[in-house]
């Protein structure tokens, strides 16, 4: 059975995706970016960006019956490298123990104020082997 998981983005209406779909033990998170949904208010600050989007990753993923120690593949999107070092800053923080396969791609998101953008995919009870 598959279940999708919505985190209120009016984004998700628009655009027609879930945040997350789970489909048995695995959880795949769509892109998330740096909004902070409850406000619709994105920050100017790369890092704030960074610490929202994995916020509402690991929202979906409790919703999911999973968390970030699941994670095995990530995929983060920045726009600019002169925003690599804050990124990373925050994602070694939540990921340093974690250790997933990942990969980072300097490109261009749909709004301007976005300046980066994290996907990832989970197996619940990865984190506990």
């Amino acid at each position: 059975m598959v279940k999708r998981i919505s985190s209120g983005s009016p984004f998700e209406t628009r655009i027609g995706y879930s945040r997350a779909v789970v489909d048995g033990d695995m959880v795949y998170v769509s892109g998330t970016t740096g909004y902070d949904y409850a406000r619709m208010e994105m920050p100017e600050d790369v890092a704030a960006q960074t610490e929202n989007a994995l916020a509402t990753i690991g929202k979906a993923l409790h919703e999911a019956g999973s968390s970030l120690k699941d994670v095995v593949r990530v995929r983060y999107y920045i726009t600019d490298m002169a925003n690599y070092d804050a990124t990373v800053e925050v994602l070694g923080a939540a990921f340093a123990d974690i250790r997933p396969a990942a990969t980072m791609i300097v490109c261009g998101l749909i709004m301007p104020e976005m300046k980066v953008e994290i996907e990832v995919t989970a197996r619940i009870g990865a984190g506990a082997t």
